[in-house]
């Protein structure tokens, strides 16, 4: 079963940014502002918003990408994300 994975980046409230993977981006941005779904981390932090969603062939290339992308500083992020 091959499906489409994304690593996504969320700006939360506090100018703050959460990264995760997913294979539906819109429902996860729903999940994290209007459910109990999404992350502890950014329930505290509601409303959130998507600024940045990449495609990956499979879940472990999204997740090595999210891991990379975690390790960078807020400056090298925001030129990924170009804001």
């Amino acid at each position: 079963m091959s499906s489409q994975w994304y690593l996504y980046v969320l700006l939360c409230s506090d100018d703050t940014f959460y990264t995760g993977v997913t294979t539906d981006p819109k429902r996860r941005l729903r999940e994290h502002n209007i459910s109990n779904r999404g992350a502890k981390y950014t329930n505290a932090r509601r409303p959130v918003r998507m600024v940045y969603c990449e495609e990956h062939p499979d879940q472990s290339s999204a997740q090595k990408a999210e891991h990379a992308f975690k390790k960078l500083t807020r400056k090298q992020k925001e030129k990924i994300i170009n804001i």
